[in-house]
């Protein structure tokens, strides 16, 4: 008996920090740049539905710097985050083994902004123009350089002038003609601000995309080779409850809004607009569940007429982060949410070493990312 009560003990004490460890195995850090903002309202959805959680993964966020990011999740710190493909090409090129798992944003979020009245109707004719950027580094830079490159300009045939993140600001009152930004965010508030009659004499604004000139990579999940090598079931727990709350995202606006208050304290919402959108979200969940082979064409339809019924109602100010979160789904939506392509690596890698900040083409590009683990 007194052998038995021994052998039981230790067989307790032996799988007590067993289970401890797998526990702490699923406990996850997501790194996210910037700060709480609606358009990551797909982690938002997929915390609160809890599809992370039924993946076996217990996430918390962490905002940062992008550079940080990728450190930490080369160094094995952390193991995942909502980094930029520039960043980890820069990181791949410095042996950090960083890997590309999921595309979030299929078309890249950059682009140039003007007036129509600018007389600037072609990105040829930005050529000795002042154009306005954040400064020379990130998203903003790297696209600039692609979309000058791909109407066979150079960033020196342009005025090319530091404003900081204050191109609404600066465009409205004619400091620049034309400014780099990001195509779901101050395209929509310099025409509000425009719709208020606080623009000087812009009306109207006219808007270069990159991705219509460069598909180039933009912001997804990234991970590390120690993670694939040896937790890819974890990989796939990731990526595959974020393609969930994408997707939810995508097909529900209204409901993504509405969670995303729980995340996001500065978003702005009133009790009316709260019962609009409690409303809206409803019927778009009825009208989902009737019509389980809508197409994304019907789906984008249904978002249109949402913003233009909530248009009717309430004012530029109450809808700007609603507009932004639905400018921001049109730039994530595809046939194969997650997709990411070697010819858009090639394009994102050229344009790197044609800005110095790489020095050389990887030796093995295909090393970088993958599709293995999409659902």
């Amino acid at each position: 008996m007194k052998r038995l009560v021994l052998f039981v003990l230790f067989a307790l004490l032996m799988a007590a920090p067993a289970a401890t460890a797998q526990d702490e195995a699923n406990v996850q850090t997501l790194f996210m740049t910037f700060i709480p903002n609606v358009q990551f309202s797909p982690v938002y959805v997929a915390l609160d539905k809890g599809y992370f959680a039924e993946a076996g993964i217990e996430l918390t966020i962490e905002h940062g710097d992008e550079p940080l990011g990728v450190d930490l999740i080369a160094a094995g710190e952390r193991q995942f985050g909502l980094i930029s493909g520039e960043q980890l090409l820069t990181a791949r090129a410095q042996e950090r083994p960083v890997v590309f798992v999921y595309e979030w944003f299929q078309r890249y979020p950059v682009g140039v902004v003007t007036s129509v009245d600018s007389g600037i109707e072609t990105v040829a004719d930005l050529r000795g123009r002042r154009v306005g950027i954040p400064g020379r580094f990130g998203a903003s830079y790297s696209g600039l350089i692609a979309l000058l490159s791909a109407n066979g300009l150079t960033e020196h045939d342009i005025d090319l002038q530091e404003i900081g993140f204050n191109a609404p600001e600066v465009v409205c009152i004619g400091g620049v003609e034309a400014s780099t930004i990001y195509v779901n965010n101050e395209p929509l508030q310099i025409l509000n601000r425009a719709a208020a009659g606080d623009c000087g004499d812009i009306t109207n604004v006219r808007v270069f995309a990159v991705a219509d000139y460069a598909d180039m990579v933009s912001n997804g999940i990234i991970t590390n080779e120690e993670t694939i090598a040896t937790q890819p079931a974890l990989v796939a727990g990731v990526v595959g409850a974020f393609d969930i709350g994408l997707r939810d995202t995508i097909n529900n606006p209204a409901e993504a809004y509405l969670l995303s208050l729980g995340y996001v304290e500065s978003l702005p919402i009133s009790d009316q607009l709260r019962a609009a959108l409690e409303t809206a979200a409803a019927e778009q969940n009825e009208w989902l569940a009737a019509n389980p082979d809508a197409t994304r064409e019907d789906i984008a339809e249904r978002r249109a007429d949402l913003d233009a019924t909530l248009r009717e109602t309430f004012s530029g100010d109450e809808l700007i982060q609603f507009e932004v979160l639905l400018s921001s789904i049109d730039l994530w939506d595809a046939d194969r949410l997650g997709l990411t392509e070697a010819a858009s690596w090639e394009v994102t890698q050229t344009t790197l070493v044609q800005m110095g900040f790489m020095e050389a083409p990887l030796a093995d590009l295909t090393t970088a990312y993958t599709n293995d683990f999409l659902p």
